[in-house]
């Protein structure tokens, strides 16, 4: 499982462990825990970087109709795995 370190705006760098990546419409997302234990906490990243740099950009999905959606293609992604919204 990789491990990536995200930088947050306030300039904090904050790692997450990639458990899963997909594209949807053209957008890639990630699915990111806090922990490679079983009890980790999971987040959606949607890829906004700006086609012109070079630098990934990632925010978080907040959109409650998108946040949904995406979570559901990773939950067949990953049949083996008990999500909990």
């Amino acid at each position: 499982m990789e491990k990536i370190k995200f930088q947050s705006e306030d300039g904090t760098s904050v790692e997450f462990f990639v458990e899963e990546q997909t594209s949807i419409g053209g957008t890639a997302y990630l699915l990111v825990s806090d922990s490679a234990e079983d009890e980790a906490q999971a987040y959606i990243l949607k890829d906004v970087s700006d086609t012109e740099s070079q630098e990934a950009c990632y925010e978080m999905v907040e959109d409650q109709e998108e946040l949904e959606a995406v979570f559901k293609v990773f939950e067949q992604m990953m049949e083996d795995v008990d999500f909990e919204m």
